[in-house]
């Protein structure tokens, strides 16, 4: 089994190909996460950052090169696998928390584990074991609204990581929250990440959290570079 979890090569993407307006987003993209890795992606909103997350998370295809997920080549897979994979090797994290307004915050921890066929008992169990490492589970029984912008994307941070994926690919994940709060709640991402030991890829454009992980990464002109 492969040491490494997220493995891309040569990664092209491109829209409206072939159109006078065409627009090359990512040029032939090489990158490399390994078991426990933190790798920040820096860039400003419009670099591709986004593009490059979803290909990695098999929501969107490149037009070329190969996406490998703990050593399986995703090229040529079907939608059904691939949609199976991503269920349950890889967390995604957003600026926005995306949480399901009319349940509360250790019922949205617990939806995704039902759907893999987790036991009711046992969802429950890990959702509070979650809520309880980033602070929240106090609040377990609140729904969204009621909760704080960085209580809002804790559990949503708790959420990515509900069925216990290898990989978590967040986007701004503390894009809106002030920079208190900020610090505050990518600390506690930082802590779930390192005590659960998966690997990640977090996009940001704030330099000083960027530092706090393993390895920074730049997107220039759709290509990444080393920070």
């Amino acid at each position: 089994m492969s040491d490494l979890i997220l493995e891309l090569s040569g990664i092209a993407k491109a829209y409206n190909k072939g159109k006078a307006n065409e627009v090359t987003v990512l040029r032939d993209i090489d990158l490399s996460v390994g078991a426990g890795e933190v790798v920040a992606l820096v860039a400003p909103s419009g670099a591709g950052k986004s593009t490059l997350l979803h290909i990695a998370g098999l929501l969107d295809t490149p037009d070329a090169g190969c996406v490998k997920i703990a050593g399986q080549d995703m090229t040529g897979m079907s939608d059904r696998k691939r949609t199976a994979i991503r269920r349950i090797d890889v967390g995604f994290v957003y600026q926005f928390h995306h949480l399901l307004p009319e349940f509360t915050a250790l019922e949205n921890i617990v939806l995704p584990q039902l759907a893999n066929g987790v036991p009711s008992k046992e969802a429950e169990a890990r959702a509070l074991d979650l809520l309880t490492r980033v602070g929240v589970a106090p609040r377990a029984s609140h729904r969204p609204a009621a909760l704080s912008g960085g209580e809002q994307q804790r559990v949503a941070f708790c959420r990515a990581l509900a069925n216990a994926p290898r990989l978590m690919l967040a986007d701004e994940p503390t894009g809106n929250l002030d920079p208190g709060t900020s610090d505050q709640v990518f600390a506690a991402l930082m802590e779930l990440v390192r005590g659960t030991g998966l690997s990640a890829v977090i996009a940001t454009h704030n330099l000083d959290l960027a530092a706090r992980m393993d390895r920074q990464l730049r997107m220039e002109d759709g290509r990444l570079v080393a920070l």
